[in-house]
């Protein structure tokens, strides 16, 4: 028997490379408005979360009407004015399709917004895999698990039937604080280090590895 009926997975970072993106439409938006500039390093440590939240945490004492301002342009670079995107991350579509053919149920749980998530989804052509999502413009911003909630709601799923899948420390936080089981990948935005204080269940280096993590799960359980 499957230890989990639901994936719940992330998605920058975890089943999409876009951390160079996010990051370079970040960097253009702050010039835009002339904010003082923000490192790579720290706009990257923001990504996983809602948009207002990640620029709130970016400019803790700026006004709200420059948070606004950096809200705005971000989302004209990244939806209007940049001409290359992301691309999932090697292994990605398979292991989806395999988990799918499984039978496993799959939902995404993202910082992005409707629009931004819609979006790469039917670029990717994996929407009809996700027919549960949620995403931050319409739920409460993680690490609150308000979205997680939602899910397991619209899933007709008990907490521990569901496995959270993410990158970032913001994703092991939201699974936490519902008692939901999850799942740290290491080749995105957080380091192996800051992932294993928020407890998951395990880790995989990439994600074509997942599915095998899921079936040794089953094998030991």
């Amino acid at each position: 028997m499957k230890t989990y009926s639901l994936l719940i997975f992330d998605w920058d970072g975890t089943l999409m490379d876009s951390a160079a993106h996010i990051t370079l439409c970040m960097r253009n938006a702050i010039a835009l408005t002339a904010a003082e500039p923000r490192s790579d390093g720290q706009i990257r440590n923001i990504i996983g979360l809602g948009l207002d939240e990640a620029v709130y945490h970016l400019y803790p004492q700026a006004s709200p009407s420059l948070i606004r301002q950096i809200v705005d342009e971000y989302r004209q670079e990244f939806l209007v004015r940049t001409t290359h995107g992301s691309e999932l991350f090697a292994g990605a579509r398979e292991a989806l399709h395999g988990l799918a053919a499984q039978g496993y149920q799959l939902a995404v749980a993202t910082g992005k917004s409707r629009r931004g998530l819609d979006k790469v989804l039917a670029e990717t052509g994996l929407d009809a895999l996700f027919p549960i999502t949620r995403c931050a413009d319409e739920t409460r911003s993680k690490p609150h698990p308000q979205m997680l909630d939602e899910i397991l709601t619209d899933c007709d799923t008990a907490v521990r039937d569901a496995l959270m899948i993410g990158d970032s420390i913001y994703d092991l936080q939201m699974a936490q604080a519902i008692g939901m089981d999850s799942l740290a990948v290491t080749y995105g935005v957080h380091g192996l280090e800051r992932l294993l204080q928020h407890q998951p269940r395990g880790y995989v280096d990439n994600v074509a590895a997942i599915p095998a993590w899921l079936t040794q799960q089953q094998v030991t359980e």
